[in-house]
């Protein structure tokens, strides 16, 4: 299972890059693992500001849909649009290719809250 070091991560299985005040966000290996084959990916919150933890989307499998929960408070800037089409990049390359939103993040102090790696290796048993 892929975990790299560079990122964040959530307790809800989103993944986090920082880059100055701009934060993107996709879901974690694990997460598109436990999902099975992602058929569409929505996020209807773009170019609006939305407090950590509410719900910014939510991404559909075969077998289930399931919400995306903003690990950072902050205005949705971008969505990767090339999900629209192919969905299935969240499970081919969920940090790469599969990233889903950029942040403009409001308060960097929650950065501070978020993940590490090996925090993330123990919730899920890695």
């Amino acid at each position: 299972m892929n975990i790299p070091s560079e990122l964040k991560y959530t307790k809800d299985h989103e993944w986090v890059k920082i880059d100055g005040d701009i934060a993107t966000v996709g879901i974690t290996d694990f997460a598109q693992g436990e999902l099975g084959d992602i058929v569409y990916v929505e996020v209807e919150t773009l170019d609006e500001t939305l407090d950590r933890e509410e719900v910014f989307g939510t991404v559909e499998a075969v077998k289930t849909v399931s919400d995306l929960f903003l690990p950072l408070s902050g205005e949705i800037i971008e969505f990767n649009e090339s999900l629209e089409d192919e969905p299935e990049k969240v499970n081919t390359d969920p940090y790469g290719e599969g990233w889903m939103i950029k942040i403009k993040f409001s308060d960097a102090s929650e950065v501070d809250d978020l993940m590490s790696d090996a925090d993330y290796k123990a919730l899920i048993g890695a």
